[in-house]
């Protein structure tokens, strides 16, 4: 006969310890960036566009999501809204992040707003940088004698 145990890994309280050991305005500068949401990313080449991934499942793409081109770099931000903050209280278990988030990419310098295209499908943002890799090979020089 085996024996089964249930174990929990004890909470470790990184952000109490930073503030005892540091201070409150430590802590909480800190930590500010683990605190939010910042979603899972990818960027993959196919063939001379680079294509952007981004996992936001739940969020209202259209309502809380932004995507631009500002000053050479592509920009998505948003934010993923708590629709049961009034039970929040009532959980046992919260290992979902909310809030508002940013994520910036410098891209190519000539690349336009009219490369970028963005789709939405199964809680995953697709934007598509067309023409990102073009030009980007290497090209050999001859050395002349």
């Amino acid at each position: 006969m085996s024996n089964v145990t249930l174990w929990s890994r004890p909470t470790w309280d990184t952000e109490r310890w930073m503030r005892e050991f540091f201070g409150p305005a430590a802590a909480s500068d800190w930590f500010k960036p683990l605190n939010g949401f910042r979603p899972a990313t990818e960027i993959v080449k196919d063939g001379d566009d680079a294509v952007v991934r981004v996992e936001l499942p739940g969020v209202d793409v259209e309502k809380d999501v932004n995507v631009e081109l500002d000053q050479g770099r592509l920009v998505i931000h948003g934010e993923r809204r708590d629709e049961h903050a009034e039970d929040k209280d009532g959980r046992t278990l919260h290992e979902v992040r909310y809030g508002s988030f940013r994520r910036s990419f410098q891209l190519p310098a000539h690349v336009t707003s009219d490369a970028l295209s963005a789709s939405y499908d199964a809680g995953v943002l697709t934007v598509r940088v067309a023409g990102a890799y073009a030009g980007t090979q290497a090209k050999r020089i001859a050395i002349s004698k």
